[in-house]
């Protein structure tokens, strides 16, 4: 068993106190109370994972039935079509630079190739050790990069991920204009 000094309890009782007295500013708001203009602040946080619609993304990756996954920093879809399920990944980062999705996809050993979407820059990359799967960077409309990536799950026959990533990539363009 541990024993503390005999000063140790008053002097945690002081400390706890101290760190009780703090002042938080702002107006103290009940639980579940509604706040006018507080619902609208952030109405669009994620509507960036709508930029193309569901149907639109199935099509571009061969499938014909979608699932919405995961939606929060990036975006995610699952797709089913002829030629077996397919992954597909959305993100859009508004500080981020094609020099460095460039840089990182080169340090990762994936086969990088500079193109162009829509007018704006953008980098394809292909991981070799996965040729069913690819993925793009581009310029986004204001500032930042938009990146789409497709893995196809099945083993054997499926469309090219990298047509499939450019095609996406210009639905995005276009759509943001």
């Amino acid at each position: 068993m541990i024993r503390l000094p005999r000063l140790g309890v008053p002097i945690a009782a002081v400390l706890l106190a101290a760190g009780c007295g703090s002042t938080v500013a702002g107006t103290p708001i009940p639980v579940g109370a509604f706040r006018s203009g507080a619902a609208t602040e952030f109405t669009s946080l994620l509507s960036e994972c709508d930029a193309v619609s569901d149907q639109r993304i199935a099509e571009a990756v061969g499938g014909d039935a979608i699932e919405r996954g995961f939606f929060g920093a990036i975006c995610r879809w699952s797709v089913e079509g002829a030629s077996g399920p397919a992954r597909v990944t959305f993100d859009w980062f508004e500080a981020g630079s094609l020099d460095v999705e460039r840089a990182t996809a080169e340090r990762l050993g994936y086969a990088v190739a500079e193109l162009t979407v829509e007018g704006r820059r953008a980098v394809l990359a292909r991981q070799p050790k996965d040729p069913a799967s690819c993925g793009i960077s581009v310029g986004a409309p204001d500032s930042g990069v938009i990146g789409w990536w497709v893995q196809y799950q099945a083993p054997g026959r499926h469309p090219d991920p990298c047509e499939a990533v450019t095609t996406l990539a210009k639905l995005a363009s276009s759509l943001s204009r």
